[in-house]
């Protein structure tokens, strides 16, 4: 098997370009999170339509994401970066003009493809630029782009829709979105110089990836605690409202709260995942997630939302840093560092999709408030197989070598 030339020095100017174009682009997204689900059911929107206008989403990622993150291992990372974001520019000024739910669930639609444009292949192109047992420390530091720029846009967000209104925010999302398109435009090298296609990287097949277990675990994992984020993101916003009356701005900060705590321990558990096991790591942190989303069905105000949401970012903050490394490591093992970030934001896509169907359904049929700890025993369970893929083959290896 081909490996990679080793890295044993990060690129300072390539990792900065990438931080800061992901932060603003996520900003921009963050800003909209906690509005679009009460502005649908304002617009008379069922619970099934909301999960519809997140879903589509997710839906186009999922299918574009296996193209988008095999060809950057082909033809490099930044023309797929540059252009997705471009289009999320667009998209953006798009969402001002859309007065109806079909608008709406279309462009979500074509956000998503957009989206399978930047997000794997800027984790990928950190992959690539990530020197041997650090991991941790440099996924856990670029991670943390995306956590507070999801924490910062909901706060923002609901700030610029009860203080302006909802094409605001919608205004200020394209306007992070052209920021980050001209940062990565400008400061990313060009093609010939990443480290792919210097080194004249060669696929390996689809199905070596997807029937390896070590990949398999991670894309389990990812799956559950990504539904959760989409019952949390998706409906948490529809329940403080109508349960307790919330406004924009306390609903924005209930979103940031559980996204900034995770990316605020992401830098030191990113350094605790290099030097302690990180499957352990993953496992604590995914019962805390589990914890905390559970909570959230009973909470009676604010402040019990308030509390829930900071434990399930803990949780997030403590497993995240150690499943990225581990991401990291296949992708080099396997030499196919775009096909693995793939394979992990097509889990996300499809944990964001199924729980914000799953949310949704709930809340027509049940009853929103039970969705939160039907979440937390999803959480477990993915927990389980996660332990399983990870020790099942080395508890049989010992029995073997036992009766030997």
């Amino acid at each position: 098997m081909q490996h990679l030339d080793k890295v044993e020095k990060i690129d300072k100017k390539i990792f900065s370009a990438l931080f800061f174009s992901i932060f603003a682009a996520v900003t921009g997204i963050g800003i909209v999170v906690p509005l679009l689900p009460v502005y649908a059911h304002d617009l008379g929107a069922s619970g099934l339509h909301i999960a519809l206008i997140f879903g589509g989403f997710s839906i186009s990622r999922t299918i574009f994401l296996p193209m988008f993150g095999r060809w950057s291992d082909k033809k490099g990372r930044k023309p797929f970066l540059t252009v997705g974001l471009f289009f999320y520019f667009i998209i953006s000024l798009a969402f001002i003009f859309a007065r109806d739910l079909n608008s709406l669930v279309i462009l979500r639609i074509i956000q998503g493809a957009a989206s399978a444009m930047i997000m794997p292949v800027a984790m990928a192109y950190v992959g690539d630029i990530t020197p041997e047992g650090k991991e941790g420390t440099t996924m856990g530091l670029f991670n943390m782009s995306i956590f507070l720029g999801l924490s910062i846009g909901p706060l923002l967000g609901g700030v610029i829709s009860d203080l302006f209104s909802l094409q605001a925010a919608f205004a200020w999302m394209g306007a992070l979105a052209f920021g980050a398109f001209c940062l990565s435009a400008v400061f990313l090298p060009p093609v010939h110089t990443e480290r792919i296609v210097f080194t004249g990287f060669h696929a390996i097949p689809w199905k070596q990836l997807i029937w390896d277990l070590s990949i398999l675990r991670l894309f389990i994992f990812r799956m559950v605690y990504a539904t959760c984020i989409g019952i949390i993101w998706g409906f948490l916003p529809v329940y403080g409202a109508v349960s307790f009356g919330l406004s924009s701005a306390a609903i924005g900060t209930l979103v940031m709260l559980g996204v900034a705590v995770n990316g605020v321990i992401h830098v030191p558990m990113g350094v605790v995942a290099d030097r302690l096991d990180k499957r352990k790591l993953v496992i604590g942190g995914g019962v805390i997630a589990a914890a905390g989303i559970s909570v959230m069905g009973c909470a009676e105000g604010f402040w019990g939302l308030f509390f829930a949401s900071a434990v399930f970012g803990i949780g997030g903050g403590i497993a995240m840093p150690s499943l990225m490394a581990l991401a990291v490591v296949s992708g080099n093992q396997n030499t196919a560092m775009g096909a693995v970030m793939a394979m992990i934001t097509i889990a996300h896509s499809l944990g964001m999709l199924l729980g914000s169907l799953f949310a949704g359904v709930m809340m027509d049929l049940v009853g929103l408030q039970l969705a939160f700890p039907a979440g937390a025993v999803i959480m477990l369970a993915g927990v389980a197989g996660f332990m399983a893929l990870t020790y099942g083959s080395e508890i049989d290896g010992f029995i073997k070598r036992g009766s030997a």
